[in-house]
């Protein structure tokens, strides 16, 4: 029963299918990486571009 007594839709609009969730089904978490790490990657960047940022100034 409707929740209006006019209620209606149109037959053409109306859609059969079905959604697959494929992050449900084939995602295999991965922890991520140690702090530590993450850290020494940054330390290591700013080391790498530290004489860029001169260059761009003057």
């Amino acid at each position: 029963m409707p929740f209006a007594p006019d209620a209606w839709w149109d037959e053409k609009d109306n859609k059969v299918g079905y959604e697959i969730n494929f992050a449900k089904y084939f995602y295999k978490h991965q922890p991520p990486r140690p702090l530590a790490e993450i850290a020494k990657d940054i330390l290591a960047i700013e080391e790498e571009t530290e004489g860029l940022l001169k260059e761009i100034i003057e």
